[in-house]
């Protein structure tokens, strides 16, 4: 059964420590995707997200684009940041571990992120949505992320460790029966 992320009601954050002692958080503001699941075999669902890199925000434009410069991202070079499932562990009835591969630039590393399944509910207009919750950790410099500028004091302006969360609302795609889709 197929599902799509519904964007207006999802996020993509991350932080990142800062001078060691502070966290600098962001969001990427355009992203998509698709889950094939079974809901009768949860283990058997695949994941498939793009996220357009240039859409990072972290309230601060001149770091933006500074996220966005051969230094980070390169978004002219690498526009999409991707994920690709391989498989799910089911831990119990609401949660379970998502595996997958993450590609960021052209590098791409196995991930696993901590999922929490947080219902299904009928909007008032007949649609089925599920909530999701996701969370990992990954160091930066494993995807050649690694701009950094050494403190004076020592330690780094920037730390390795970048937290994700993702919060997805997917919402069930309706199969069109065959009569009415040639119509």
């Amino acid at each position: 059964m197929a599902w799509v992320i519904d964007g207006s009601h999802s996020t993509v954050q991350f932080s990142v420590k800062h001078l060691g002692i502070s966290t600098a958080r962001g969001v990427f503001e355009k992203f998509s995707g698709t889950v094939d699941a079974d809901e009768q075999n949860p283990t058997a669902a695949s994941v498939e997200v793009q996220i357009e890199a240039a859409s990072i925000n972290t309230r601060d434009e001149k770091r933006d684009g500074h996220l966005r410069s051969p230094d980070f991202f390169d978004t002219d070079t690498y526009p999409y940041i991707t994920f690709k499932s391989t498989r799910v562990e089911q831990l119990d009835a609401s949660n379970g571990k998502l595996y997958g591969d993450l590609t960021i630039k052209d590098v791409t590393k196995p991930v696993v992120l901590n999922l929490e399944f947080a219902g299904l509910a009928k909007s008032p207009w007949g649609t089925t949505s599920a909530g999701f919750s996701a969370e990992t950790k990954i160091n930066r410099k494993d995807w050649n992320l690694g701009w950094n500028v050494a403190l004076e004091a020592g330690g780094w302006l920037v730390g390795e460790d970048v937290k994700i969360a993702i919060e997805l609302e997917l919402v069930k795609v309706v199969e069109q029966p065959a009569e009415a889709a040639s119509a």
